[in-house]
């Protein structure tokens, strides 16, 4: 399925920031996990695999399927997981 402007601002209204990631000559693009999907991802905590596979399936909004089929371009995206997570920091202060 090609992956239109229209439909990326779609995705942008819905989720936010919307993220292309690239593995050669392929295309997918991935919203941002949130709490819920981060926890419920937490039940693979022991086994990094299925825990970004699950990440993954929960924020692919589409693009070419085989990234996640093929083992060499999945592991690719995993490396990637990290960037989606936004941290802010943070400051302390005892009062």
């Amino acid at each position: 399925m090609e992956i239109t402007e229209k439909q990326i601002q779609e995705w942008k209204q819905k989720y936010g920031e919307v993220y292309a990631v690239t593995v050669e000559d392929k295309i997918g693009y991935l919203r941002k996990p949130d709490r819920k999907i981060l926890s419920a991802a937490n039940v693979y905590a022991n086994d990094s695999i299925k825990y970004n596979e699950f990440i993954l399936k929960n924020c692919w909004l589409g693009g070419d399927t085989s990234l996640m089929d093929e083992d060499a371009c999945f592991f690719a995206l995993c490396k990637k997981l990290g960037e989606l997570i936004e941290v802010k920091e943070a400051e302390l202060k005892k009062i």
